[in-house]
C-alpha cells in the first residue's frame, strides 16, 4: 500500500547489492509518478534513462521507436550487469517497453498494484511489526539528536504512537518529524492529540512538513487519496463501505450483505482492491475464497470513514449498509444460538447442522458482533443490537468470555431502557448479572439480577422469564453466600417452571436447589434435588444439562462420603463433556474428579486427573484455573 517504504526498501537493497558487487555496471532510477496526476510515460522514462546512459543532445534518435532500440542495444552491449529501478508504477504501459529484452540485467519495480497479468515475481510488503516500529521512530529521533531519550523514557507512550500510526514507515516517519520539532514535549502529547481527534490521518497531515529524501511530501492523506481516485466507482464504494465495518476484519459474505451484492460479485470486487494494496486477504477457514476474510488497513479505514462523513449522500449510503450487515449479523447469531439451546424434538436451525458448525461461526465472528453491539447507542440500529446482543449470552458465557458479555448486556441494557423495552431491559440485566457473577462481582450480580427479576414481575405475560430471573438470583445469592435466600428463590423459580409446565427448566432449578441445600447441609434432600434434575434432563434429551446434573450429584455424594459413587457420577459427567467439547466442563469435572480420588488414596490417578485438567482448562481460556490444577498436581509429586 502507499506508504509502506516500497521505495526506501529498493533503493536500501539496491545499495547493499552494489556493496557485494552484484551489479558492477552501476544502477538505474527512474521515478515514473505512477500516482500522480500526471503519471510519467514510457517514452518519457526512455529518454531520462538514455540521459543516464549518456545519450543525449545531438546523439539522441529522433523518432521514439529509435530511443528505444539505442536504449536496448545498449543494455545488450554492456557486459557488466546492471539494476534498474522503475519507482512508482500504477501501470504495466509505464515499464513494459523499459525492460531490458535479456536477462544479464536486473530489474526491481515498485507500485501499488499488483500486475497479475505478467509473469513477474511479486514481493507483497506489511507494515513493519511493533518493534520494528519502534527501532524506526528511535532512530529517527537519535539521528536528529542523540541525546533524545524520549522513546526510552516513554515505552509505553512510543508502543500506543506506533499502533496509532498501523506500523506504516510514512505515518511513523511523518510522527517521529513532528517529535524532532516539539522537543520540549513528551511522545504522550502526541498520542493524545491523535486519540482525541480520532482520525490519525488529520493529526499527522497537519503537523507534517517538509519532504523525503526522495522529494516526496510528508503527507498520508494524499497518498492515500491517490490511489482511491484511481479505483472504478464500485471498487471505491466498497472501500467507503468496507470503512463502516465494526471489527478489524471480515468475510466475504458479510461484505456481500454490506454492499448488496452476491457473494461473487463481492468477492471479485475484494480482490481487485486487493490488487491495488488497499485491502489484504487474511486467508480461509475451508480454503475456498468465498471463505477468506479481508482487513483494512487503519489507517485506510480512517480514511474511508473521512470521506464518508464530509459528504450527506456519501452517509445514508453508509447507514443503510450497516443496517444490511447488522441484520446478517442478528440473523445468523439468532440461528447460531438456537443450535447451542437445541433439543431433540425442536426445529432444526438452518445452516449450522450441530454446535461445533455454530460455535465456529460465532468463534470467527466474534469480535465483530461484539463491536456492532456497540452500535446500539446510535437511535438507528439501537432495536437490532439489542437483539444482537440477546444472542450472544449463551455463547460467550460457554466459551467464557465474561468481559465482552459484560460489555454487550451493559450496551443493550442502555439502549433497551432508553427506547422503554423494559423486557429486553430485563434480559439485558439477567445476562449481565450472571456475567458479573462468573467474574467474582457476587454483590453487584445480585444487585443486576434483583433489577431483573423486578422488571419481569412488572411485564405482563414475563413468568417463564420471572422464573428464570429468580433461578439466576439465587445462583447469585448462593455465591454471595446468602445460602437460605437462595434456597428460597431458586424454590420459587422450580414452582413457577412447574405451573408453566418447562420441564428443563424445572430441572435446572431443581439442581440449583440441591447445591444450595447442600451448602446448608441438608444432604439427603441436596442428593434428592440432584437426581430429580437428572432424571428430568436425561428425559428432555439435554446432554449438556444432564452433564451438570451428574456432576452435582457427584460433589454432593463426596461430601457425604459416598466415594465410589461419586466417582461413577463424574465418569458420567467427563463422557458428556467430552461429547459435546466441553472444554471448561471437562476442566471442572476433572480437578474436583482428582480430589475424589485423592480421598479414597489413589494418589497416582488423582495427580493424573489434575494434569489433564490442566490441559482441560487451558483450551477453554482458563489459564488461572489451568494454573491451580498444576499446582495440585506438583503438590502430589
Amino acid at each position: 500500500m502507499g506508504g509502506v517504504g516500497k521505495t526506501a526498501l529498493a533503493v536500501e537493497a539496491a545499495h547493499r547489492a552494489r556493496a557485494r558487487g552484484w551489479f558492477p555496471g552501476g544502477a538505474l532510477f527512474v521515478d515514473l509518478r505512477g500516482y500522480d496526476d500526471d503519471p510519467v510515460t514510457a517514452d518519457q522514462a526512455v529518454l531520462a534513462l538514455l540521459d543516464a546512459l549518456g545519450v543525449r543532445d545531438g546523439d539522441l534518435p529522433p523518432t521514439t521507436d529509435r530511443q528505444y532500440d539505442a536504449y536496448r542495444k545498449l543494455l545488450a552491449e554492456r557486459r557488466d550487469r546492471m539494476l534498474l529501478i522503475l519507482d512508482n508504477a500504477s501501470d504495466p504501459a509505464q515499464f513494459l517497453d523499459l525492460l531490458p529484452g535479456t536477462d544479464r540485467h536486473r530489474v526491481l519495480i515498485t507500485t501499488r498494484d499488483r500486475p497479475d497479468a505478467i509473469p513477474v515475481r511479486l514481493i507483497d510488503l506489511e507494515p513493519l511489526d511493533p518493534h520494528e516500529a519502534v527501532v524506526l521512530v528511535t532512530r529517527a529521533l537519535h539521528d536528529a539528536d542523540e541525546r533524545d531519550e524520549r522513546t526510552a523514557r516513554e515505552p509505553d507512550a512510543v508502543h500506543t504512537l506506533v499502533t496509532l500510526c498501523g506500523h506504516l514507515p510514512l505515518a511513523l516517519q511523518i510522527a517521529a518529524a513532528m517529535l524532532r520539532r516539539r522537543r520540549l514535549r513528551d511522545i504522550a502529547s502526541l498520542v493524545t492529540e491523535i486519540q482525541e481527534a480520532g482520525d490519525p490521518t488529520a493529526v499527522l497531515d497537519h503537523g507534517s512538513r517538509g519532504t523525503d529524501q526522495y522529494g516526496r511530501s510528508l503527507a498520508l492523506r494524499p497518498v492515500l487519496a491517490a490511489s482511491y481516485r484511481r479505483l472504478p466507482s464500485d471498487q471505491a464504494r466498497l472501500l467507503r463501505l468496507l470503512a463502516l465495518v465494526p471489527g478489524a476484519d471480515t468475510s466475504t459474505e458479510a461484505v456481500a450483505a454490506l454492499t448488496a451484492l452476491n457473494v461473487a460479485a463481492a468477492l471479485e470486487l475484494l480482490e481487485d482492491l486487493a490488487a491495488a494494496s488497499l485491502v489484504t486477504a487474511m486467508g480461509s477457514s475451508n480454503g475456498t475464497a468465498s471463505a477468506a476474510r479481508w482487513r483494512l488497513h487503519d489507517l485506510v479505514r480512517a480514511f474511508g470513514t473521512s470521506v464518508v462523513a464530509r459528504d450527506d449522500g456519501l452517509r445514508e449510503e453508509g447507514e443503510a449498509a450497516r443496517e444490511r450487515l447488522l441484520e446478517f449479523y442478528r440473523r445468523w447469531a439468532k440461528t447460531a444460538d438456537r443450535r447451542l439451546r437445541w433439543l431433540p424434538g425442536m426445529e432444526e436451525p438452518e445452516r449450522f447442522g450441530d454446535r461445533g458448525q455454530a460455535l465456529a461461526w460465532l468463534d470467527t465472528e466474534r469480535s465483530n458482533l461484539v463491536a456492532a453491539v456497540g452500535w446500539s447507542r446510535e437511535e438507528r440500529f439501537a432495536s437490532a443490537a439489542v437483539q444482537l446482543a440477546l444472542c450472544l449470552g449463551e455463547y460467550l458465557d460457554w466459551r467464557r468470555y465474561f468481559d465482552d458479555l459484560i460489555t454487550i448486556a451493559e450496551a443493550a441494557r442502555e439502549a433497551a431502557h432508553l427506547a422503554g423495552d423494559r423486557v429486553n431491559e430485563a434480559r439485558a440485566w439477567s445476562h449481565l448479572g450472571n456475567a458479573l457473577q462468573e467474574v467474582d462481582r457476587a454483590g453487584d450480580a445480585v444487585d443486576a439480577l434483583v433489577r431483573a427479576r423486578d422488571l419481569f414481575q412488572a411485564s405482563a405475560g414475563q413468568r417463564h422469564h420471572e422464573a428464570m430471573a429468580w433461578g439466576n438470583l439465587g445462583n447469585a445469592l448462593h455465591e454471595a453466600g446468602r445460602v437460605e435466600e437462595a434456597i428460597d428463590a431458586h424454590t420459587r423459580a422450580r414452582d413457577l417452571f412447574q405451573s408453566t409446565g418447562h420441564r428443563q427448566h424445572e430441572a435446572g432449578a431443581w439442581g440449583n436447589l440441591g447445591s444450595a441445600m447442600g451448602e446448608a447441609g441438608r444432604m439427603d434432600d441436596a442428593i434428592d434435588a440432584h437426581i430429580r434434575a437428572r432424571d428430568l434432563l436425561r428425559a428432555a434429551g439435554d446432554r449438556l444439562g444432564e452433564g451438570r446434573a451428574w456432576h452435582n450429584l457427584a460433589v454432593t455424594l463426596m461430601d457425604t462420603g459416598r466415594i465410589e459413587e461419586s466417582i461413577v457420577a463424574y465418569g458420567k459427567d467427563l463422557e458428556i463433556c467430552l461429547e459435546l467439547e466441553d472444554g471448561y466442563g471437562a476442566g471442572q469435572c476433572l480437578y474436583n474428579l482428582a480430589f475424589t480420588l485423592r480421598a479414597s488414596d489413589r494418589p497416582r490417578e488423582a495427580r493424573a486427573a489434575w494434569l489433564q485438567a490442566a490441559d482441560a482448562f487451558s483450551r477453554a481460556n482458563a489459564p488461572a484455573e489451568a494454573a491451580q490444577a498444576r499446582s495440585e498436581a506438583e503438590n502430589m509429586e
